[in-house]
């Protein structure tokens, strides 16, 4: 078994042409597990009290849980970001579209010496249905799993829409080059098996591994679980119903644990770094109580609903329990995982994000972010119309949007009182300032025509 890579000692050039540069230095597993529409409200460690969380309430308690981890409003955004590290404005092409000239994580971990695994909800090669206005320029046209940068994969909706089936019971999954479906079964099960079939067979491996998994859970259709009363009768497991909302949050804990059981059941737990994060907020049909009140969730929206996230991240004997107040953006997780492996990326990568891995070893960032800027234009794509472009800048308290609107966010989280620059104080003129400069110097694109 792999010794265990404690502190890493020195800083290393990375090159995304250089092939496995630190084959012999001992470098953590790294489980990225990502949440598909969930709010901090959902869990207890953030003060939750609609949904039984054990399993994440356990890493948060052993680990590090981030009160300021924020992310784009919905998947793809913030898929894209957390993929690549740049911010949207960087190389947003089309919703459900990660452009096929990109690098992501997968390639990066690779390039250091990692084996890579995924396993998961894709969405990122063909998303428009074939009858929506200028499709047939889109469809297709993104990355396809195998060019992704992971050696393994299991995942869902590969192709096009239309061509997808269902992520829950009866799923359609596209296995290592095959596209299955598992009648009878549940998606998320079979996601969760593979990872761990996985890791049984990385235990006693030489490299470390890398594993992405950006679950299916709990995003809409809220459908029953198999722990859910309605699951034994067959008819019943497609009929959509927010009552079943709070299973899919339990299920989707249940499978977290799973994962973390099988890293501990190995012995791999002292050697591997899991993190936990979400794409967005919490679906609008879905209120859920906390110790402060009501929460109504905000998927696709700009406020705190829609972008505060959980994010924990738990590696036993090195990690300290605690509570960390950094600003964490989605660019910030690759070269977070590149720093972990041991590199760093290149100048002209053109990354936007800032590696938080010295917090995790107990150290300061020595570039601390200040600010989290956000380009958010999910269009063209399907029911995407809905949305305009919005920008801002924030910091932990105050948010500057690109039409002038300022808000405290740690006072007013729904962002009902816009604060005017005619009542700023000196210190909140030059907050104002500082943000406005950011979206200045930002390249504003309008996205792409629909047609």
């Amino acid at each position: 078994m792999r010794a265990l890579f404690t502190i890493m000692v020195a800083v290393f050039a990375f090159s995304f042409a250089a092939e496995d540069t630190l084959a012999n230095q001992r470098r953590p597993n790294i489980i990225l597990i990502m949440a598909d529409d969930l709010g901090v409200e959902c869990l207890k460690s953030y003060g939750g009290t609609s949904h039984k969380t054990p399993n994440l309430d356990r890493l948060a308690q052993e680990g590090m849980r981030f009160t300021h981890a924020y992310s784009q409003p919905l998947c793809t955004n913030t898929r894209i970001q957390l993929m690549t590290g740049k911010y949207n404005n960087r190389n947003w092409l089309y919703f459900g579209i990660l452009d096929p000239k990109e690098k992501t994580f997968g390639h990066a971990m690779r390039k250091t010496g990692y084996d890579t695994c995924m396993s998961g909800k894709w969405q990122l090669q063909s998303y428009d249905p074939p009858d929506y206005p200028g499709a047939s320029k889109r469809r297709g046209t993104g990355m396809r799993v195998e060019e992704t940068g992971f050696q393994r994969s299991c995942t869902w909706h590969v192709g096009h829409t239309e061509d997808k089936g269902s992520r829950y019971a009866d799923p359609r999954v596209y296995r290592d080059g095959e596209l299955l479906d598992f009648k009878g079964k549940y998606g998320p099960d079979i996601f969760v098996d593979y990872i761990n079939e996985y890791l049984e067979e990385k235990q006693d491996s030489e490299k470390p591994f890398f594993v992405y998994y950006p679950m299916a859970l709990p995003h809409w259709p809220m459908v029953p679980t198999p722990d859910s009363q309605d699951w034994s009768n067959e008819p019943l497991r497609f009929e959509e119903d927010t009552k079943h909302f709070a299973d899919m949050v339990e299920y989707m804990d249940k499978c977290v644990g799973r994962v973390v059981q099988k890293v501990e059941s190995l012995g791999l737990a002292e050697e591997t770094l899991i993190l936990f994060y979400s794409d967005n907020g919490t679906h609008l049909k879905i209120t859920s109580q906390t110790k402060n009140g009501p929460v109504q969730g905000g998927k696709g929206l700009t406020t705190a609903a829609g972008t505060h996230v959980p994010f924990i991240a738990r590696w036993t004997g090195i990690i300290k329990h605690g509570i960390n107040r950094d600003l964490i953006d989605s660019t910030d997780f690759y070269p977070t995982l590149v720093e972990a492996a041991g590199a760093t990326a290149p100048d002209n990568a053109g990354l936007d994000g800032i590696s938080f891995y010295p917090i995790l070893l107990g150290e300061k960032r020595p570039q601390p972010r200040r600010i989290i800027f956000s380009h958010y234009d999910p269009r063209p794509g399907w029911d995407k119309d809905q949305f305009t472009k919005i920008r801002f800048a924030r910091n932990k308290r105050y948010k500057l949007y690109g039409d002038g609107r300022m808000f405290d966010v740690r006072e007013d989280r729904l962002e009902a009182a816009s604060l005017a620059a005619s009542l700023d104080t000196e210190q909140l003129q030059k907050v104002r300032k500082r943000l406005q400069r950011v979206l200045d110097e930002m390249p504003n694109p309008d996205a792409p025509p629909r047609e």
